[in-house]
């Protein structure tokens, strides 16, 4: 196991064990009242070019301060008949607001990325491989709606599937 796992592993078992500890010390509580669902819808095009995110999440809301859940993704892209990439995968994430309209968050993402593309008229390439990225990121929050921007700290230019270490965001939760 490389050491990027370990500390994925490391944080998710943290994650757990802060949620078993919330559980055990409510006497009473109505979990389903603490669960909020949102994720993301992406679609793109252009001159033959096309890409389809389906990015479902959900989060238990500890109390006004603190929330974490976990998403999946599912993405598809295809260039001009020379490329095309399959990305399933999923994560787990933890938000925090510093005061209401400020929020952190930790995410971690763990994708397995199938890709097939052409390099100057050769055969076709095929890789499959599994990607984690680990995102810091900061957002201005309003109610359910949060816009910001995050980094992930494990970016590698050859094989992530982000243009960039930084990438905006967009999450809302019911």
């Amino acid at each position: 196991m490389t050491k990027n796992r370990h500390f994925g592993i490391f944080l998710l078992l943290l994650l757990f064990l802060g949620l078993a500890k919330s559980f055990s010390q409510e006497k009473q509580y109505d979990f389903w009242e603490h669960l909020r669902f949102g994720g993301g819808i992406g679609l793109n095009f252009g001159d033959g070019y096309f890409s389809g995110t389906l990015a479902p999440s959900a989060i238990y809301q500890f109390n006004e301060q603190f929330a974490a859940g976990v998403a999946l993704n599912g993405t598809y892209a295809s260039f001009k008949n020379d490329a095309n990439a399959t990305i399933l995968g999923g994560s787990v994430l933890a938000l925090y607001n510093i005061i209401p309209q400020i929020q952190l968050s930790g995410e971690f993402e763990e994708l397995n990325v199938n890709r097939k593309y052409k390099f100057n008229g050769s055969p076709d390439v095929t890789e499959s491989y599994w990607y984690p990225a680990l995102f810091l990121g900061v957002g201005f929050r309003s109610a359910n709606f949060t816009i910001g921007i995050r980094y992930d700290v494990l970016f590698d230019q050859d094989e992530s599937i982000y243009a960039s270490a930084f990438a905006p965001f967009v999450r809302v939760y019911f």
